[in-house]
């Protein structure tokens, strides 16, 4: 099958945690194929999720799920046997589609020991998983059914990749692991709605702040509110950047990551992981000496996103002695004091957009043009006024008024009005 690009990536959103969302039947492959293919994006950097056992308990998709879905620049679909027998796969199914059509999120589907035809059609072992469902779900939810059924229909018209044609198990992961590769490759400045509004000057202040072509350590902070394009920003420099450093590692969302399980100790870890290679389990809070000595050898560039407290930075990256030269460090938070009790020299505030950049950004969002429809020009300024140039509350509005009539556009402004910032209301809790 070819392996083209199921959708375009133009709209691909820029706070993706995630490169891809593995959605499959445990049962099925997770000791197999879905294992496979998730250690070789690991070992080629390509950050996947891939669900634990324990969210999946309950009636319903968890919400853990959805955010890793919704986070996610690519979803690749596993269809196994027994796939459609599990209300969890297609709840996920349904909810990937609906990133799809959205945000222009990526699906690859695999078809694995399945006929696609089946999928498609719902015939073979899908017919019977379909059979129990509706005797299960008619009565209550005939409407969900559909839903499963079409989302089906919709991902088998995909192109992806069928084991039946690539017989080989390790050459299928390789194929799959390529062309993920090609897609992430493809997602870059060009995924940013309108591509990077207000944002490219920005970029090149912070790129003179870490002064690259010295071999001194030096650390970076940028801050601003949220929403404001710190992680953007963050990301399309390592993008740009980390072709010249040894080793890297962009922890996404630390302030949210150390609040589960494991803690700093398990961030650092990963760090450790992804700047080695290697899988680090140290649970010690000093570093062992073997681990200190190959850091100061290493030239390394560290993203620490979201960072809330200064703990947190003590932690990850300790002793500033503790990297090789040349090695540079960036951390984005809201939290100015952060930086400043942490000692950060080199900070810089995100600003938000201009009046010009904010209808233009808006404008793409909306209408899918670089202006507006005469009608709703003064509608669409009015509105700007409450997103006060942060471009993902900009986004979001434009997002959310889509297709809409002039009368939600007028009700919405009726809703904005009741909006006194708290940094616009958490962006506008419409995400």
């Amino acid at each position: 099958m070819a392996s083209s690009s199921s959708t375009s990536s133009s709209r691909l959103t820029s706070h993706s945690n995630y490169d891809v969302f593995l959605s499959f039947r445990g049962e099925d492959t997770r000791d197999n194929f879905t294992s496979h293919l998730h250690a070789a994006l690991y070992r080629k950097k390509i950050k996947a999720f891939i669900d634990d056992e324990q969210l999946k308990r309950g009636h319903e998709i968890s919400p853990a799920l959805l955010r890793a879905i919704e986070s996610s620049k690519i979803s690749v679909i596993i269809f196994s046997k027994d796939y459609a027998s599990s209300k969890w796969c297609l709840d996920e199914l349904v909810k990937v589609l609906e990133c799809r059509q959205m945000n222009g999120q990526m699906v690859v589907p695999v078809f694995y020991h399945v006929d696609p035809s089946d999928v498609r059609k719902q015939t073979g072992s899908f017919r019977d998983a379909f059979s129990k469902h509706e005797k299960q779900q008619l009565k209550k939810t005939p409407e969900k059914v559909q839903k499963w059924r079409h989302a089906l229909t919709e991902a088998s018209n995909l192109s992806g990749w069928a084991s039946k044609e690539i017989r080989s198990e390790a050459h299928l992961v390789d194929v799959v692991v390529t062309d993920i590769l090609k897609k992430v490759e493809n997602i870059t400045v060009s995924t940013y709605p309108n591509g990077l509004v207000g944002l490219n000057s920005q970029i090149e202040k912070i790129k003179s702040l870490l002064c690259l072509g010295r071999l001194d350590f030096k650390i970076v902070g940028i801050w601003g509110m949220g929403g404001i394009g710190k992680t953007t920003i963050a990301g399309v420099i390592f993008n740009q950047i980390s072709k010249e450093f040894e080793s890297k590692c962009f922890l996404v969302n630390v302030r949210e990551e150390s609040e589960k399980g494991g803690g700093l100790l398990h961030l650092r870890d990963r760090v450790l992981s992804e700047v080695f290679e290697e899988n680090f389990r140290i649970r010690t809070p000093n570093l062992p000496e073997y681990v200190r000595e190959r850091l100061q050898r290493t030239k390394v560039l560290i993203v620490l996103d979201d960072v809330n407290k200064v703990g947190q930075l003590e932690y990850l990256i300790g002793g500033l002695e503790r990297f090789g030269p040349g090695s540079r460090i960036i951390v984005t938070t809201r939290d100015r004091r952060v930086l400043d009790n942490f000692g950060v020299g080199n900070i810089y505030k995100v600003n938000g957009l201009k009046h010009r950049e904010a209808l233009e950004l808006f404008c793409s969002c909306a209408f899918k043009e670089n202006h507006c429809p005469e009608d709703l020009l003064v509608h669409s300024k009015r509105i700007l006024d409450y997103a006060n140039g942060n471009p993902l509350a900009v986004r979001v509005l434009g997002s959310f008024l889509r297709q809409k009539s002039k009368l939600d556009w007028e009700n919405a402004l009726d809703n904005l009005k009741r909006i006194s910032d708290p940094d616009i209301y958490d962006v506008l809790k419409i995400r």
